[in-house]
């Protein structure tokens, strides 16, 4: 008996510490995460919000798009959703897994998928892939992107690593490439007529993208990294790329221009308490092959945060009770607020006038 228990024990830390996983973690060292104080002290405003239901089945939607003064949304299956009063009516079939939504200057949707790159979709035209490559190198992960006035779309790509179309979907490759904390992700912009080049990368999980009202930088929010650059576009720093916000108190995910200056950003997730585990990557490469049920995750606590183009914070709305789930951006349509989700079946809606 004590033989077999022996051999248990070292067949298991054989496992341990060699059978192959995914993730190939590097050794980063996090500033001390802030914690949830000050104006990111604990609140539950978005608790109240109005819960607009998807159609039965449908979940995930992760970004809002007004197009021709309607609102859309779209889900984990590709279906695509118009709001039409309080009801969210399903307009397409796009496929794939569309993450970001834009309207651009030509009254086409444009959409970063994350299974088949940058599309755009008309009512009368339906779906195309405009980008499926970029110098050879296929787009695997495109996530949020934002539309220039002259139709320069610029765009995220998450990670050059994980394919969430064949590694188990977005959620799990995000957990997989913020744990191994590779710096795969870039920014890319395309043209119609210029087609399209990467112009930043580096960034572990890129994720929301937004274009200053000026269209002179870009802010970019690095997930993995918890914070926010800005690349210049213009001027005599054009090309340059500098921190804006960092060591946040929460994961960015989408960010959102208002259009006077200022922005609505979400985050997926206060920062997690993993983090300590990041200087040692053997041992997360233990704890990944340990299971799900050991591996770091997201917390369903919702914070949605309005800033201006200084980095100065204008009011933060949370649902800490976790009851919405995963959120991922913040859409100033008309008189109200509509936040966007991760997996659950809802969009929610707050009256601006509701929010202090």
């Amino acid at each position: 008996m004590r033989g077999v228990i022996l051999l248990s024990l070292i067949l298991a830390g054989l496992y341990l510490a060699f059978w192959p996983v995914p993730v190939a973690p590097v050794a980063y060292a996090p500033p001390k995460a802030p914690g949830l104080t000050g104006a990111f002290a604990p609140s539950d405003a978005l608790g109240g919000a109005t819960r607009l239901r998807l159609p039965e089945g449908a979940a995930g939607p992760e970004d809002i798009a007004v197009l021709n003064g309607a609102l859309y949304t779209a889900d984990v299956t590709g279906g695509l959703f118009r709001l039409e009063g309080d009801a969210l009516t399903k307009v397409a079939q796009l496929g794939g897994r569309p993450l970001g939504l834009d309207e651009g200057p030509d009254g086409a949707l444009y959409i970063a998928d994350s299974f088949h790159g940058l599309m755009r979709w008309t009512p009368d035209g339906g779906a195309e892939r405009l980008v499926e490559e970029i110098d050879g190198a296929p787009v695997i992960y495109a996530n949020q992107l934002d539309v220039a006035r002259d139709g320069t779309v610029y765009f995220s790509a998450s990670s050059q690593k994980f394919d969430p179309e064949t590694m188990g979907g977005t959620l799990l490759t995000s957990v997989m490439t913020i744990w191994e904390q590779s710096q795969t992700g870039s920014v890319a912009r395309w043209h119609p007529e210029r087609g399209a080049e990467i112009i930043t990368d580096g960034f572990v999980f890129t994720n929301g993208v937004a274009l200053s009202p000026g269209e002179d930088f870009l802010l970019i929010a690095e997930t993995g990294r918890a914070r926010l650059h800005r690349l210049w576009l213009t001027g005599d720093q054009a090309g340059q790329r500098e921190i804006f916000m960092e060591n946040l108190p929460g994961y960015p995910d989408n960010i959102e221009p208002v259009g006077d200056g200022t922005y609505w950003m979400a985050f997926a997730s206060p920062r997690v308490s993993a983090e300590a585990l990041m200087p040692y990557p053997f041992l997360r490469k233990m704890i990944w092959r340990l299971g799900p049920m050991v591996r770091p995750a997201p917390i369903p606590h919702g914070i949605v945060v309005h800033f201006d183009g200084e980095g100065n914070i204008l009011n933060v709305l949370q649902n800490s009770s976790g009851s919405l789930g995963i959120t991922t951006g913040a859409r100033v349509v008309g008189d109200d607020l509509y936040i966007s989700l991760l997996e659950g079946p809802v969009l929610a809606r707050l009256p601006l006038a509701e929010i202090k």
